[in-house]
């Protein structure tokens, strides 16, 4: 059965657009985030669902292909939609994408004799639109590869732009159609000139203007939302994150006192972010809020639970209840507010029409819109996160709370691996604020993507003032990446985490021992838990 795709994003048209075409590439969302950011909006489709009607309907000024795992050489391998090449529209062919172009416009594609993964290089042998400013032929490139298969045969009207090792046809066109082509990988950072091949693309061959700006977004979700609300009463569920914050502030902009918060404080934020929640919204904005302290109820329903899954599922059907409750205090709502963004609406959707990726929805309310019989509003479904990011700057936040690293729904009670106890918390809650002030006293907060402490259910012997100690040992956790879907530890030096090590061992009482993780993801998760 074929998953009904997303409703599409329903924007002025005078936006110019991209259209992505997936073949299920790990990376698809990262030649989204280079076209926004060189301030063009884009949206990215599954290759099955992309029929000629609607893609006149989006109206696209030019079309990438993005790579996947297939081999253009196996039956029933996926190709694109054949309308595409009659279009008239500017086509960006990378890795599969460039090896299906090919294939369907008469080319051939063989096995490699060697593959390619990783840094490669690429020899420029001519120049091209694509390469305007940024190499000149005869040049020797790094790019980053991933491809077992290679383009032996070009169609007709192609010609080499550049050729490495493993890939004798790495970079190909046919500039009276407008069609390019490369084998290598230009959305990640490994390649380094990448961005803005892709911005040559967008901008010089396909004659996008680059409006697609925060300011723009700002003033478009602002009239959507009037449009859809019109009278009606907004609720929206404030976890303390970057995602709902920034949706009560541009709901607040938009409605003012249509729009009603719920802070349900599950007793498992970290230290003094309820409070800031409290006063940022209900003091400093004077959005109607209600604040929940439903602390001692989260605990006495995760009494005696160890395993993970179990506290999750806990701790999002007591959320569920805790929060419907606050909702009828309100009384008669006919919206409710969601931060959901765009990778969820992405990964909603598989790329071969299968069954859906499952979405982490612990920032939203589980069942809440149908048991309640409430409408959604989900005016960030359009952006990925460091577009909220901005958005939220361009909206008058401060940029210290909107810059803050991911926390996950759940809070402290999957940083505590084992039963969950108040004293566990409290611990925890030490240790972790000793951590993030060391941090951002050294200036490396904005430089890593997550940082947190985790309490082991281990207690280890020490010797603390002459005196036998045995208790708790503390893993501290920091790394960066560009998405989350992938990340590197950081590489603190020994100093400093020798000092950070003194000051919990010292501050916090409890802790006898302290550990880093040097995991990355993969093979390991961000979390713990």
């Amino acid at each position: 059965m074929m998953t009904a795709m997303p409703e599409p994003v329903s924007l002025p048209q005078h936006h110019d657009r991209i259209l992505i075409l997936d073949f299920g590439s790990q990376v698809t969302q990262l030649i989204a985030r280079r076209v926004r950011e060189s301030g063009v909006y884009c949206e990215i489709w599954p290759f099955n669902q992309a029929g000629a009607e609607r893609i006149k309907a989006y109206a696209p000024k030019g079309i990438v292909l993005s790579g996947g795992p297939c081999s253009v050489t196996d039956k029933d391998s996926p190709r694109a939609p054949q309308e595409i090449f009659d279009m008239n529209l500017p086509l960006f062919g990378i890795c599969y994408g460039q090896q299906t172009m090919v294939t369907q416009l008469g080319g051939k594609v063989e096995k490699g004799d060697t593959r390619e993964f990783g840094r490669a290089y690429v020899d420029v042998k001519e120049h091209n639109t694509l390469l305007e400013g940024v190499w000149d032929k005869g040049a020797h490139e790094q790019v980053w590869m991933s491809h077992g298969d290679r383009v032996s045969a070009l169609p007709d009207g192609f010609r080499i732009v550049g050729a490495s090792e493993g890939a004798p046809y790495a970079m190909i066109a046919d500039d009276a159609r407008k069609f390019y082509a490369v084998q290598f990988h230009p959305e990640v950072v490994h390649t380094p000139h990448g961005a803005a091949l892709l911005k040559n693309f967008t901008h010089n061959v396909c004659g996008c203007g680059g409006d697609w700006t925060m300011a723009a977004f700002r003033e478009e979700a602002i009239e959507k939302i009037r449009a859809q609300v019109g009278t009606g009463k907004v609720i929206c569920g404030l976890s303390g994150g970057v995602d709902s914050s920034v949706t009560a502030v541009l709901l607040h902009e938009a409605i003012g006192d249509q729009l009603h918060c719920i802070y349900v404080d599950t007793g498992m934020m970290r230290a003094g972010e309820s409070e800031q929640v409290v006063a940022l919204f209900r003091d400093h904005y004077n959005i109607p809020l209600i604040h929940e302290d439903a602390g001692e109820r989260f605990l006495n329903g995760l009494e005696g639970v160890s395993d993970p899954e179990m506290k999750r599922k806990i701790i999002g059907g007591l959320f569920i209840d805790v929060f419907e409750d606050c909702a009828k205090r309100i009384g008669g709502a006919d919206f409710l507010a969601q931060g959901t963004l765009y990778p969820d609406v992405i990964e909603s959707v598989s790329f071969t029409g299968g069954p859906s990726v499952t979405i982490k929805s612990h920032h939203n309310v589980g069942g809440l819109p149908e048991r309640m019989n409430l409408k959604l509003v989900e005016p960030l479904r359009e952006l990925f996160k460091d577009e909220v990011r901005a958005l939220g700057v361009e909206l008058g936040m401060h940029p210290d709370f909107v810059g803050r690293h991911p926390f996950p729904g759940p809070g402290l009670a999957i940083r505590i691996p084992g039963e969950i106890t108040g004293e566990k918390l409290e611990i925890l809650r030490k240790a972790d604020t000793i951590y993030l002030e060391e941090i951002r006293g050294a200036g490396l907060y904005d430089a890593i993507w997550q940082a947190f402490a985790v309490l082991l259910p281990v207690r280890t012997v020490g010797v603390m003032g002459d005196e036998r100690s045995y208790d708790y040992v503390c893993a501290l956790r920091a790394v960066t990446s560009t998405d989350g879907m992938t990340a590197d530890y950081y590489h603190f030096d020994h100093d400093f985490l020798s000092r950070v090590s003194t000051r919990i061992i010292n501050e916090v009482r409890g802790i006898n021992r302290v550990v880093y993780d040097i995991t990355s993801k993969p093979p390991g998760t961000i979390e713990w838990e």
